[in-house]
């Protein structure tokens, strides 16, 4: 898990070179000119997390509505929706999952346009799409998943800003952004802070994760994390969903970690900061606002809150690894799970 977690900049940096960034271009070209009414995702675990990311990214940067596919409607239930003037994405690691490969399957008998972001461009997911986007995280040595998430994130954000540009290049700002995650992500990865935040919460018994707008899919990310790697029941709300009963959970004995960057959805966690801090929480700040009364706090770059997520992830990821080897377990192999989950 630690080198897979410490080859994220390398991989920001290949995802923009040939022939990935054209293929991701060309891709998003397409999509620009058939002009879909409506984006419908489906993915599960950490690429359902990527792929609500791309949901954020699509109706703040396209002006599209933007859903999650619940794949045993179709599965189990044997629903044909009509998606004929949609645009599917199917997020996936292994590109594995039965279940999404249907999905994916009825979504192109249907007439919609499908793409698969895998990791594993031979896939049955990247079989049953129209278009494959290849991630090229390269082999995951652990089973939990963290340098292919940070490459769902890049993809999905290219493409969208590519459909945004009508042609599916970047404009030449955007890519001058893209381009300097790696150097960032090599500095937060450097940062000591979240690994040696593992002594004072390896006996927590449970932990809160929040933030809204494009951090919240990090918030959810992060919770899986830890609960996969330390076993430690996590939970995670949106900023605004924490203030409608869940608050109630936060005391002093309970962790939070807040994803608080810059922007309009760093600032709308302002009032559920300061209630926090009126339940003296123990708050964790991961982001570049300054969180007054916080135990700790991870500083990532100011960037746009559309990037942030690329970064915002790694400590939350340095945490889990450091704070599963203080707990005494096993982060590469948690028990009882499989690189690839195959559900129906």
């Amino acid at each position: 898990m630690a080198a897979d977690i410490a080859e994220q900049p390398a991989g920001i940096a290949r995802l923009l070179e040939a022939p990935h960034a054209d293929a991701i271009a060309s891709i998003a070209a397409v999509v620009a000119a058939r002009k879909p009414k409506h984006v419908v995702f489906v993915g599960r675990g950490t690429s359902d997390h990527a792929a609500l990311y791309g949901a954020y990214l699509t109706e703040i940067r396209l002006g599209l509505p933007a859903s999650s596919s619940s794949p045993s409607a179709i599965t189990v239930f044997g629903a044909r929706p009509d998606l004929s003037h949609a645009l599917v994405i199917g997020v996936s690691q292994s590109g594995g999952s039965p279940d999404l490969t249907e999905v994916m399957r009825v979504a192109r008998a249907s007439g919609a346009l499908t793409v698969a972001i895998v990791n594993v461009p031979d896939s049955p997911l990247a079989h049953a799409a129209e278009h494959v986007i290849d991630v090229a995280a390269g082999h995951e040595r652990a089973v939990a998943a963290t340098k292919s998430y940070v490459a769902e994130l890049q993809a999905l954000l290219m493409l969208i800003e590519g459909i945004r540009a009508g042609d599916g290049v970047l404009p030449a700002e955007e890519r001058a952004v893209l381009e300097s995650l790696p150097a960032h992500a090599e500095r937060v990865l450097a940062d000591r802070t979240a690994t040696e935040l593992a002594a004072r919460y390896r006996f927590a018994a449970r932990i809160l994760t929040t933030g809204r707008g494009y951090a919240y899919p990090t918030a959810r990310e992060a919770a899986l994390k830890l609960m996969e790697t330390c076993y430690l029941p996590s939970l995670s709300f949106s900023g605004a969903d924490l203030m409608h009963g869940p608050l109630a959970l936060a005391d002093p004995d309970v962790p939070v970690l807040a994803v608080v960057g810059s922007g309009s959805g760093g600032a709308s966690m302002s009032e559920v900061l300061g209630r926090l801090t009126e339940r003296k929480a123990d708050v964790v700040a991961i982001g570049s606002r300054e969180v007054p009364g916080a135990t700790a706090r991870i500083l990532i770059p100011e960037l746009d809150e559309r990037h942030a997520p690329l970064l915002d992830i790694l400590p939350a990821q340095q945490l889990a690894l450091a704070l599963a080897v203080a707990r005494g377990e096993d982060p590469d192999a948690p028990r009882g799970l499989k690189k690839v989950t195959a559900t129906l």
